[in-house]
């Protein structure tokens, strides 16, 4: 489960206490989650040093341009969603899921932001948190808004697709929940539209160059307005939709903390970055 955990230095004492020091004059905290958090339950990343799926293969992620339009795009991303299915759904929260979850009971958590899709927060008992990205356990129709679980969508496709199921997947899940297959071979694998409208489904995540839902994000914003302290785990914070958090937490002048392995975008602003492992330092706080 470590091997998509960055090389890391041991904890740094006066770090932690430092940490502390400014957790302890936080009476509303909101945390902000991403993937370097979910490595150690076996779902890599994009952008660690030497081993995020940026570093280590010629990876694009599709656009929504292109699956929103293009056919064969679509075949594409099911074929490969469909294989890794089952080992993106059997995925297993962490200690760093299980301990924020219990945070919950505190007065002093005010809310949980995650730009993770693999939904180990809801697994481990959180229920005070905004999935930024969606979810990947989720399917929905653009157009309609029909919904259904992505367990109940992967049954449908196999009906559709019996020369696919059981089918061996070598080689790792994608952060998103997909796997490599070979060129082509998606043209022969079946697609299942909305039943009430006839559109294409997706599964209920944002995919880039798609925007989060406003509903989504006013929660989030009326969370963190709320909020009194920041602290980041596990996320670069390359994207907007979590850099937009700190950059509110630096300009309200509240207590802003990193934890994350490897540069993130917010450094030059933050409060405190601690390079280390995520579980290492929540099990101290």
């Amino acid at each position: 489960m470590q091997k998509f955990v960055p090389a890391h230095g041991p904890v740094s004492e006066k770090a932690v206490e430092q940490l502390l020091d400014i957790l302890s004059g936080v009476e509303r905290l909101i945390v902000l989650t991403g993937a370097g958090i979910s490595t150690e339950s076996g779902i890599p990343d994009y952008r660690s040093p030497k081993i995020g799926a940026y570093e280590r293969h010629n990876y694009k992620p599709v656009m929504w341009q292109d699956f929103s339009k293009k056919h064969h795009v679509r075949q594409r991303f099911w074929a490969r969603n469909f294989l890794a299915w089952p080992r993106f759904r059997d995925a297993q929260p962490n200690s760093i899921h299980k301990n924020l979850a219990i945070w919950e009971r505190s007065d002093r958590f005010h809310w949980l932001l995650t730009q993770n899709v693999d939904g180990l927060h809801s697994k481990a008992g959180s229920e005070w948190v905004t999935e930024l990205h969606g979810c990947g356990h989720r399917v929905v129709c653009p157009s309609c808004s029909n919904a259904l679980s992505r367990e109940e969508f992967q049954e449908r496709l196999a009906e559709l697709n019996p020369r696919w199921v059981g089918q061996s997947t070598p080689g790792e899940i994608r952060p998103d929940g997909d796997i490599q297959i070979a060129d082509g071979a998606e043209k022969e694998f079946n697609l299942l539209d909305c039943e009430e409208c006839g559109n294409f489904m997706k599964t209920d995540v944002v995919f880039f160059g798609e925007n989060v839902h406003p509903k989504v994000m006013a929660k989030a914003n009326q969370m963190m307005d709320e909020s009194d302290g920041l602290l980041v785990l596990g996320s670069s914070l390359q994207v907007m939709t979590g850099y937009r958090f700190a950059y509110t937490a630096k300009a309200r002048q509240i207590p802003f903390v990193i934890v994350n392995i490897g540069p993130t975008r917010a450094d030059p602003i933050c409060d405190l970055k601690i390079e280390a492992k995520c579980s290492d330092i929540v099990s101290r706080i």
